[in-house]
């Protein structure tokens, strides 16, 4: 797949096919989204799939914060990608003051490229994903186990798309976008 094609073709995906997604595909996936730039090529970024049925049912409905959207598309999917970072890496320096004006939230922008790379991955291997935001972090430590070193940033789900995907929906163009000095 070009890579036009992938970046104007990938769509936020919430309702996922009965076919089970093998640790292999997922693993061919995450095998690219490696290679996601981060700070200083710090690597910070770790995915945790949760496959297991009961734990997604839990994850749905104990720690979306009642967003019943979130709560629907966890137990659509086939396999629920938890992305965390290393903690006071990304962003510091070896004696742990700050690199960058942005202060800790240098984790959350590799975590977001990292993320990105993921889908566009999973696309480019004919999954279906969406990024989620909406979450408990503390709950969800209750259910499976995140080192102490690590921090939740964001949730993927994934999973054979439902149904084909959908048009884009309309862009603003370059001009909107772009400022020149």
């Amino acid at each position: 797949m070009k890579i036009e094609t992938c970046i104007m073709e990938r769509r936020s995906v919430r309702k996922y096919s009965e076919k089970d997604v093998s640790e292999e595909v997922i693993n061919e996936v995450i095998s690219l989204a490696r290679y996601a730039p981060s700070w200083k090529n710090t690597q910070v970024v770790r995915y945790h799939v949760i496959k297991t049925p009961q734990i997604k049912a839990d994850i749905a409905n104990h720690c979306v914060l009642d967003f019943e959207f979130n709560a629907k598309t966890i137990t659509r999917c086939k396999a629920l990608v938890v992305v965390t970072v290393i903690k006071n890496v990304s962003g510091y320096e070896k004696n742990g003051d700050f690199s960058t004006s942005k202060g800790d939230r240098w984790e959350t922008f590799d975590a977001g490229i990292a993320s990105q790379t993921f889908c566009l991955a999973a696309h480019s291997k004919g999954l279906g994903s969406v990024i989620l935001g909406i979450f408990d972090e503390e709950k969800i430590c209750q259910y499976i186990q995140i080192p102490e070193n690590e921090q939740i940033a964001a949730l993927i789900t994934i999973g054979y798309p439902l149904e084909e995907g959908k048009v884009a929906p309309p862009r603003k163009t370059v001009e909107e976008l772009v400022t020149y000095y």
